[in-house]
């Protein structure tokens, strides 16, 4: 017996009803790793107000397998003065099953023409400086390090250093 490919991982814009889905993925990353430095999982209403947030002008994309939603990426305001309006920042949190798949940067690179197609000029990611992939998902999209903020955050009783990553996106 053969086994069959997976199907192709299409990209697209969220939609209300991946909410769930995606909750449960960010979920996993809050209780389990230091991918966000949130503490609590998200709750139904805070997703409902994430995907507002998210159907504007700081889209959320979609990966979707057969029909599944298996990660996501969004573009979020980098500071709230005006001043900053020109540069974003990003996320990226895929399925732990579809993870180390080249999923996350399938995501950001079509993040990154997304955001670039909507007039920002640099992106920023703010990265746990010991999670390997995800500093390493960035750095093959051009992203480069530009500091390291330490021992700012802390989770899982552990003092955790940032690293802070940039892409000039024109």
């Amino acid at each position: 017996m053969t086994q069959s490919k997976p199907s192709p991982i299409m990209i697209r814009h969220i939609l209300p009803q991946d909410a769930e889905i995606l909750r449960q993925i960010y979920n996993h990353a809050v209780l389990s790793s230091t991918a966000t430095l949130d503490l609590e999982p998200r709750t139904h209403l805070e997703q409902e107000r994430w995907l507002e947030l998210h159907s504007g002008i700081y889209p959320a994309l979609v990966a979707v397998q057969d029909d599944q939603p298996i990660g996501y990426a969004t573009i979020s305001p980098f500071r709230p003065r005006a001043g900053y309006n020109s540069t974003v920042e990003d996320s990226v949190y895929i399925d732990p099953q579809h993870q180390r798949q080249g999923v996350g940067h399938l995501l950001l690179e079509h993040l990154l023409v997304t955001a670039t197609s909507l007039g920002f000029h640099s992106c920023i990611a703010h990265i746990v400086a010991d999670h390997r992939a995800s500093l390493q998902l960035h750095l093959s999209c051009e992203f480069r390090l530009v500091g390291v903020e330490h021992e700012i955050g802390r989770k899982f009783g552990k003092w955790l250093d940032m690293a802070i990553l940039q892409r000039q996106l024109r």
